[in-house]
C-alpha cells in the first residue's frame, strides 16, 4: 500500500513537472516569436533607409554627416544579433532618424516631394508596427519573467536552465521632454 502511495506522489510529481516545462517552453517561443517578429518590422525599416537617404542626399547634399549617421546606425542595426545589441542599435537609429528628418525641416523642396513623403509614411508606418511589436515582446517577456520568479516554478526553471528575457527599453536621455524653441 505505501508503495502505491508513493508511486502515485511520484507520478503526480511527474505529471506537474512536465505541465510546468511545457508551460515554460511556451512561453520561451512565445517571447522568442514576439522578438522575430519586431526583427521583421526593424528590418523592413534599415530596407527602406536607404532610399530615404538617397532621395534627401539629392537635395541635402551639404548635410553628409547626418546621412553617414543614418546609414552607420542601420548598418549596427543590421548586424546586432543579441536583444541587447539590438536595443542599443535601436535606440541610435531612433536618434539619427529624428536627425535626419530634423534636417529635412530645411528644404521645402523636398517635403513636397511626392516620392518622399511616400517614403516617410512608409517609415512612420513601420515605426508604428515597431511599436506595437515592442509592446507585445515586452508582455510576453513579462508573463515569463513573472513565471520564472514565482515560487514554485522558480526552483524548476532555475533546475531546467531557463533565464529571463530582457525587456527592450529606451534609453535615458530619450525620457527627457523635447524643447521646442521659437
Amino acid at each position: 500500500m505505501t508503495l502505491y502511495i508513493i508511486g502515485g506522489v511520484l507520478l503526480l510529481f511527474l505529471i506537474l513537472l512536465a505541465l510546468a516545462y511545457n508551460s515554460m517552453v511556451g512561453i520561451k517561443n512565445q517571447a522568442e516569436e514576439a522578438f522575430s517578429t519586431m526583427d521583421i518590422y526593424m528590418k523592413k525599416r534599415f530596407d527602406l533607409i536607404p532610399n530615404l537617404v538617397e532621395t534627401v542626399k539629392g537635395y541635402a547634399t551639404h548635410e553628409r554627416e547626418t546621412l553617414e549617421k543614418v546609414i552607420q546606425a542601420r548598418n549596427q542595426g543590421m548586424n546586432s544579433r543579441s536583444i541587447e545589441d539590438k536595443q542599443a542599435s535601436e535606440n541610435m537609429m531612433t536618434n539619427t532618424l529624428k536627425s535626419l528628418f530634423a534636417v529635412t525641416e530645411n528644404y521645402p523642396d523636398l517635403k513636397a516631394d511626392r516620392g518622399f513623403q511616400n517614403l516617410q509614411e512608409q517609415l512612420e508606418n513601420i515605426e508604428t508596427d515597431i511599436a506595437q511589436s515592442r509592446k507585445y515582446y515586452n508582455a510576453v517577456v513579462k508573463t515569463f519573467n513573472t513565471k520564472t520568479a514565482m515560487f514554485p516554478k522558480s526552483i524548476l526553471t532555475s533546475l531546467l536552465g531557463f533565464k529571463k528575457y530582457p525587456y527592450f527599453t529606451i534609453e535615458n536621455h530619450e525620457r527627457q521632454n523635447v524643447q521646442v524653441k521659437f
